[in-house]
């Protein structure tokens, strides 16, 4: 993950060669300002029906959208990643926001529950019970530097917290300081349009001032994607709280991929290739890049593997203080007894054994966040487990193999599944779908809460809770509780999923 949540903006050039503006930090008066308009707004914006939210938040995408030629040029000046990376970034962003108000719409973000009351059931009566998920309140949103839009100012925690009901203030990233103000404003002035409450969303900077939100008793969750020193202390801060709050946070992951012998005779240079191209993927600074590949002794790849790695282009990395991260931990990985490097230029291939690396496991197995991964070859099957059983938590894990490897993968599974968050056959872990089955997290230190997920539609169930009501009359009750059902949505009643009304 990215490492340099804590640093602070410096002037860039921009596109005609002179300073970029410089973003302040935000005064004590300022970050009070916006944590009691979002407290203020936090009442009239959970409660609001859901088609209503819906609109709103597709306001936010429709002027993501419009603005995109103003805000793309500003995000490739402050994080060298090229423009039509940035535009599917954008696209990336405002399509999961219209895809959470229509979930909205449908009703299912809101886990609607009745059991109407039944005093013949066993072993004693039961009540009329309503069960729907409300939302927590304002929600702290800490920035990442790698996705300037999609896990950024307007990403998918920003995304999921409206949708669930919750105003947001985001951390903004130093990485990227002009971009987080300006899209601020744009997604800011589109809420007002559409008639939003006042503070639903605003954007803070600075690293101590982050610090000072997450202790404010008026922040009820927060969200965070950085590295795992940082993760934990703002972790930390969370739940020694007076009233600890629930924080969802990021923080690194190796997504290790494992090879079969049969997938090598199959198809090793479709491997070798796919593997390349994805742990140089954008600079090798996804949270998904595949850090290490295990393939078979004997396995014949190298040439293919080192002939990859030199056809990659060279490019900028998001910013200095990432740049120096990656080449300080390339440094230190190359200096690991045992580990070997293949090819190095744009991109680096180092390669060790199973033996090697259980032996310094904790120096092999630290992430470096870049364009570097290690091969690494075992010798049988015996290997091939340990070295699987070496790993922590991550986001993904990969499997290669064949259909003739059924029994061996049956074996290999329920170790990949303990181990992380998303499992993948015969592909490729970078690029995560916005999807309704999607999970983006996994075990620490991958995540810290490995039963949810950053991206798509269950993202949102980090920033609710479940009330029930019991024995209440039609009449108090929120709409989507009530017999009559006005708002359509689906809900499951007595065991069943229906959009129909209820009988008492």
């Amino acid at each position: 993950m990215t490492s340099d949540q804590g640093t602070q903006p410096t002037p860039a050039a921009d596109a005609t060669g002179g300073a970029a503006p410089v973003v302040p930090d935000t005064t004590p008066a300022q970050l009070e300002h916006a944590l009691a308009a979002a407290a203020a707004a936090a009442p009239a914006f959970g409660a609001a029906e859901p088609a209503v939210r819906a609109r709103w938040i597709r306001a936010v995408a429709d002027a993501l959208d419009a603005a995109s030629g103003d805000l793309v040029p500003i995000a490739m000046r402050e994080s060298s990643l090229p423009e039509a990376r940035l535009t599917g970034e954008v696209a990336r962003s405002t399509g999961q926001l219209r895809m959470f108000a229509d979930v909205l719409e449908e009703g299912s973000l809101l886990d609607v529950i009745i059991d109407t009351n039944d005093p013949q059931a066993k072993p004693v009566p039961r009540p009329d019970l309503r069960r729907v998920l409300v939302p927590l309140g304002p929600v702290l949103v800490f920035a990442a530097s790698n996705f300037p839009f999609a896990f950024s100012v307007c990403g998918g925690d920003t995304a999921s917290a409206l949708a669930a009901g919750c105003p947001v203030i985001v951390k903004a990233h130093p990485g990227h300081p002009e971009l987080s103000a300006r899209t601020a404003e744009v997604m800011i002035q589109a809420l007002k349009e559409a008639g939003a409450p006042d503070g639903t969303f605003g954007v803070i900077s600075g690293f101590d001032v982050g610090v000072t939100a997450l202790k404010d008793p008026r922040i009820t969750a927060a969200g965070f994607t950085g590295s795992v020193p940082a993760g934990k202390a703002l972790h930390e801060i969370a739940v020694t709280r007076p009233e600890p709050i629930p924080f969802y946070g990021e923080l690194g992951s190796l997504n290790p991929v494992f090879v079969t012998q049969a997938a090598v005779d199959a198809r090793g240079k479709e491997i070798a290739t796919g593997y390349v191209g994805s742990f140089t993927l954008g600079v090798g600074q996804f949270c998904t890049k595949p850090g290490l590949l295990f393939v078979p002794s004997g396995h014949g790849l190298q040439d293919e593997l080192t002939a990859a790695v030199g056809g990659v282009a060279e490019a900028k990395m998001l910013n200095d203080r990432i740049k120096e991260g990656f080449t300080s931990g390339l440094d230190r990985l190359e200096k690991v007894d045992g580990v070997r490097v293949w090819s190095s230029g744009a991109a680096t291939l180092l390669q060790t054994t199973v033996p090697e690396l259980l032996a310094r496991r904790d120096e092999v197995l630290e992430e470096c966040f870049g364009p570097v991964s290690i091969v690494v070859e075992y010798q049988d099957r015996g290997e091939l487990v340990q070295a699987l059983e070496a790993f922590e938590g991550n986001l993904t894990a990969t499997l290669h193999a064949e259909d003739s490897d059924a029994e061996l993968a049956r074996e290999l599974l329920p170790k990949l599944t303990a181990r992380a968050g998303r499992v993948l056959w015969n592909g490729w872990p970078t690029g995560v779908a916005v999807s309704w089955a999607q999970h983006h997290g996994g075990p620490f230190p991958s995540t810290v809460g490995s039963i949810h997920t950053s991206v798509g539609v269950t993202a949102a169930r980090r920033f609710q809770r479940p009330v029930a009501y019991q024995d209440a009359p039609d009449a108090v009750l929120p709409d989507v509780l009530k017999d009559s059902n006005p708002a359509g949505i689906a809900r499951r009643v007595n065991g069943t999923v229906t959009t129909g009304e209820v009988s008492r």
